[in-house]
């Protein structure tokens, strides 16, 4: 009778201990089933954005709700329990496949967020480079102009400047959507610095320039010309005058006064080329005080490597081309010939 009741005993409990493993292995499975394999409960392609210190909680509950991941909670335990040293990055993911969830926390560690191209073209200004951020959807002009305001970032190269006008490094840039205004303005300054290399700072000095006096100068080459070839005869002229004392007589300068106090028409008139900005090169000698534009790498390198002319004048022949002139009576000529006479022919 003991011996029977023993051996049902030890029935129970092995039914039992069955019993136990088969819940540990369909609980086992069903973990297997929502951390490790792939999930994907969205259609072709879906985008989420992570918000800069989103917690972990708030990230799976997004996550789980665009259908990346089959739990949020064994998400955040998953991650809290194998993952926790990895940050997880803001940003704006693209999900177009199944991912398991370490995969996603590998996605998200790593910060492989979208990237938006966005090009900054030569020879804008400040204001100019800000408005081309609020069209691209990244941030407000006024966000911007006052990031671009801190010129921490150039005061080892550039101590008198006041902000990052010149040091926006015109280019092409590949940026996630929720990028902030300085780090956008750090990321330009970072690509001048690159491509402003030791080459470049030598030739500086073997000519006598700082830093700043090049890129106030390339601002000047690269408003008044988008010609290549053109850019080293334009610098000639800016140098040769500049050796001689002379006015450089450059109208962008008085523009980009305009612009910066929002009186910027589109006409420059005579009150304007009399005016006493400390930008009118009509007005006072020497370079202005401070870059009107920012220089593309064609007109810095034009700025340190001027052709050697004789040539103090240049006018317009056309909207791509200039006459070069070494006299003023030479000048005057080409003045009458391309503007003046342009100017008749067009009232006729």
């Amino acid at each position: 009778m003991k011996k029977r009741k023993k051996q049902s005993w030890k029935r129970f409990f092995l039914l039992l201990l069955l019993l136990a493993l088969a819940v540990l292995a369909w609980f086992g499975y069903g973990v297997y089933r929502t951390v490790f394999q792939p999930f994907q409960n969205y259609g072709q392609n879906v985008v989420v954005m992570i918000e800069s210190g989103m917690p972990v909680s708030a990230i799976a509950k997004k996550l789980q709700r665009h259908g990346v991941i089959a739990s949020a909670e064994a998400f955040r335990r998953y991650y809290r329990l194998f993952h926790a040293d990895r940050k997880l990055k803001a940003g704006e993911y693209l999900f177009d496949g199944p991912l398991s969830m370490r995969q996603v926390i590998e996605k998200l560690a790593q910060g492989k967020s979208l990237l938006h191209k966005v090009t900054v073209k030569e020879g804008l200004w400040i204001g100019e480079t800000a408005q081309v951020f609020e069209e691209s959807g990244l941030f407000p002009v006024a966000e911007f102009v006052r990031a671009a305001g801190d010129a921490a970032l150039i005061r080892d190269i550039d101590p008198e400047a006041g902000d990052l006008e010149g040091y926006l490094f015109p280019d092409t840039y590949l940026v996630r959507k929720d990028i902030r205004p300085g780090e956008m303005a750090r990321l330009m300054v970072d690509r001048f610095r690159r491509n402003f290399g030791n080459t470049f700072v030598w030739r500086a000095r073997d000519i006598g320039f700082s830093v700043r006096q090049v890129v106030i100068l390339a601002s000047l080459v690269e408003k008044e010309t988008a010609s290549r070839g053109e850019r080293f005869l334009v610098s000639s002229v800016f140098h040769n005058r500049l050796r001689r004392g002379m006015l450089l007589d450059c109208d962008s300068t008085i523009i980009y006064a305009l612009k910066k106090a929002g009186t910027w028409d589109g006409d420059l008139r005579w009150r304007d080329l009399k005016g006493d900005s400390p930008f009118n090169t009509r007005r006072h000698r020497g370079l202005p005080p401070g870059p009107i534009a920012s220089p593309g790498y064609a007109a810095l390198e034009a700025a340190l490597y001027p052709e050697n002319t004789d040539y103090l004048f240049f006018v317009a022949k056309d909207k791509s081309s200039h006459h070069f002139s070494s006299s003023l009576a030479e000048h005057n000529r080409a003045v009458r010939k391309y503007i003046l006479q342009a100017e008749g022919s067009g009232r006729d």
